[in-house]
């Protein structure tokens, strides 16, 4: 698959299907934190195409107790793990960064194929009578919502609607590849331990600090955060280590196998093109809320059909030392 170089990529991303028309004007910026920074993003980190870490951030490797005792069954500790250093995205991968990738490759989702799940949320009256998912056939990266959706000036958003192998096909294409459940959670931890992981992110003054579900899930939805659904990459201050968004937004993939509690972990995972077992999935997503899932914390976890596309779920890329 042939590379693009910088010029070549900002070009493409001016013109395929108007998906970022911020990128003609504005440079990409590496200041995010805030909405009003995250609203004039591009969705393309500085060096993107001329760097091989453009837009990452070097993770120490360190030795820490995965998982947490405050959590779901399947969060409890096995022991201290050992992680290398590496590289991590440090947003989650934008419609702006995987257009650019299927422009280079011409590469087809397994969304664009058959469909992906979309959240339509119910009401009072409705909510007993029929589900919160629907499989929709049009629904796919480019329509992440289900048709008429579409990211035309969406390119600062997380990409969502994709499989394990789309992930995959994306980090391969950059000399990547997904992180590990332990590599994710050290990088969302950023040094931190203890009660600090375990609530939901806030402010000193209360406020949500993260892109989560405020009010009584699914069927009032008070956006306090200022998002109703998906926000740009890096709306929110980062963690300690310099990274957007590992707390909600989207939940993100892993390339580490689901099957079960911690302590079931240790078998070698299958391979990448061999997407059989359902994944980790980590960080909780715009949909999790206190009174449900409860999952927007690093030390959090869920499995996830790895050839299942929904409008929740994203990822970033690592890379090893």
């Amino acid at each position: 698959m042939r590379r693009l170089t910088l010029a070549a990529i900002l070009i493409t991303s001016a013109i395929v299907g108007g998906v970022w028309a911020r990128a003609r004007t504005n440079t990409p910026s590496a200041r995010l934190g805030s909405s009003a920074q995250c609203g004039v993003y591009s969705g393309l980190p500085p060096e993107w195409g001329a760097s091989p870490t453009a837009g990452m951030v070097h993770v120490d490797g360190d030795e820490f107790v995965l998982g947490s005792m405050h959590g779901y069954a399947d969060e409890r500790p096995a022991g201290p793990v050992r992680v290398a250093g590496f590289f991590i995205d440090r947003t989650e991968v934008t419609n702006a960064q995987f257009a650019a990738f299927v422009e280079a490759t011409g590469y087809v989702t397994g969304a664009e194929k058959s469909g992906g799940a979309v959240f339509r949320q119910p009401t009072r009256d409705t909510i007993g009578d029929e589900p919160w998912w629907h499989y929709e056939r049009g629904a796919n990266w480019r329509h992440p919502d289900g048709p008429p959706s579409d990211i035309t000036n969406r390119g600062n958003e997380p990409v969502v609607q994709l499989t394990l192998e789309d992930a995959s096909a994306y980090a391969r294409w950059l000399g990547r590849r997904l992180p590990t459940e332990a590599e994710w959670e050290l990088a969302a931890r950023a040094g931190v331990a203890g009660a600090a992981l375990d609530g939901a992110p806030a402010t000193r003054e209360g406020k949500p600090a993260a892109n989560f579900w405020q009010g009584d899930f699914p069927i009032e939805n008070l956006a306090q955060d200022g998002y109703a659904g998906r926000s740009p990459v890096g709306c929110f201050s980062s963690n300690g280590f310099g990274l957007y968004d590992m707390i909600g937004n989207v939940w993100e993939w892993t390339s580490d196998p689901y099957r079960g509690s911690h302590q079931a972990q240790g078998a070698p995972a299958p391979a990448e093109h061999e997407p059989v077992e359902p994944r980790v999935i980590k960080g909780g997503s715009y949909l999790c809320a206190s009174n449900f899932c409860a999952r927007h914390r690093a030390t959090a976890r869920h499995p996830q059909d790895a050839s299942l596309s929904t409008a929740h779920v994203g990822f970033r890329t690592a890379k090893s030392d």
